[in-house]
């Protein structure tokens, strides 16, 4: 059983040469526009943080539930919430941008009539750079301590044995899943649903929360997927992939869920401050993204994992995967570029800032990986997990 994995130079090589092409697309970004740039950046660095935040769910929910079918690939999950902190510090350095993203900013500047400057108005308590920031530093400093925790308890776990580090990570994941639901939701709000300032949906922030989880499982699936075909996890059998398969079923159906019900109570409701939002999201080019959104990440892995006879072929659930990947980007993409740059555009900026991040993200990722066990041999659940049955 491979007890570690190696960052090989050649790995790292690649991770760097997927970051210089990120580089370089964000120059020309902002050498060409750097509305288009600044937007950029915020897509993607939202796009990976959510798959951190989604794994450091998943991890947290193994804790609270004492799953022990997932217990020896957990280090796969702490890795990826290793990008936390990297995040923070591009929303950081995004708030240099932020009068290129946020109309709420100079409203004055933007074409709002008297009723939406009444309404801007009345939300700037909330609504104003000062607070912004300091809600933004908040909702990282929880993140980071408690990610950090969960991951210092599992090392230390991996040294002392026993029982006593997995209870205390069990309790920082009750305390972690309920801040996590009240940050994550604010920050939704905050980073993502005021570039529309006028427009609001309660179901917003439930709807990005569920599928942070969705995709951030999906790619942890995808990471032991190609690991264990690299010759790590041997120990993997059918009712592991099974049941990593009924992941990304449920999950599916969760978001389809929060996503029409969005779509349905606003449509129903008819009260123009809301319906705007879909208007322009219905109309020209944004149409095709609209349903391209709905199929990838509801529709695909619906109709393809519901037969039984799929749910234990590995290079089915790949395929899946690939469209969830190009799924999320659409999200995410009709939630931010309409209400920023205002047109449809897909070009080298957003294809290499995509591929920049992607290299970034890989190597956090791979590095955290490389510095621990890889299986952790002292978890009091780890036999569950290594003679898994499904039963």
């Amino acid at each position: 059983m491979d007890k570690k994995f190696t960052f090989t130079p050649k790995l790292r090589y690649f991770t760097y040469a997927l970051m210089i092409i990120g580089i370089i697309a964000i120059v020309v970004g902002f050498t060409s526009d750097s509305q288009r740039a600044w937007t950029n950046l915020l897509l993607n660095n939202f796009y990976f943080l959510s798959l951190a935040i989604g794994a450091s769910f998943f991890l947290a929910l193994q804790y609270i539930t004492q799953s022990g079918w997932s217990s020896a690939f957990k280090r796969i999950p702490e890795s990826m919430s290793a990008y936390i902190p990297v995040a923070a510090i591009v929303m950081i350095i995004l708030i240099f941008g932020m009068k290129s993203i946020y109309s709420w900013i100079n409203p004055e500047l933007h074409g709002f009539d008297d009723h939406e400057l009444h309404v801007l108005s009345h939300k700037s308590p909330y609504l104003n750079q000062p607070f912004f920031i300091v809600r933004l530093v908040l909702y990282f400093a929880v993140w980071i301590f408690m990610t950090r925790m969960l991951r210092r308890f599992s090392l230390k776990e991996d040294m002392e044995g026993g029982i006593v580090y997995f209870k205390k990570s069990e309790i920082y994941s009750k305390v972690y899943i309920f801040t996590l639901a009240l940050t994550f939701s604010l920050a939704s709000f905050d980073w993502i649903m005021t570039i529309d300032p006028t427009w609001y949906s309660t179901i917003f922030s439930l709807k990005n929360f569920v599928a942070a989880f969705f995709h951030g499982s999906a790619i942890i699936v995808l990471i032991i997927l190609i690991m264990h075909h690299y010759g790590y996890f041997q120990f993997i059998n059918d009712a592991h992939w099974q049941d990593f398969t009924k992941y990304i079923f449920i999950l599916s159906i969760m978001w389809a869920y929060f996503w029409f019900s969005q779509y349905l109570l606003i449509w129903y409701a008819n009260i123009p401050e809301e319906t705007t939002y879909y208007v322009k999201r219905l109309t020209g080019p944004w149409k095709i993204n609209f349903y391209v959104n709905l199929t990838l990440n509801w529709l695909v892995p619906f109709l393809i994992l519901l037969p039984n006879y799929f749910a234990r072929k590995k290079f089915i659930l790949v395929g899946v995967i690939l469209c969830l990947i190009i799924g999320q980007y659409t999200d995410l993409y009709e939630q931010i570029i309409p209400g920023t740059l205002g047109e449809f555009r897909i070009g080298f900026v957003e294809i290499g800032t995509f591929i920049g991040f992607a290299g970034l993200f890989s190597y956090i990722f791979m590095r955290t990986l490389s510095r621990a066990s890889l299986i952790p041999e002292k978890h009091p659940l780890l036999e569950e997990s290594l003679h898994h049955s499904g039963h």
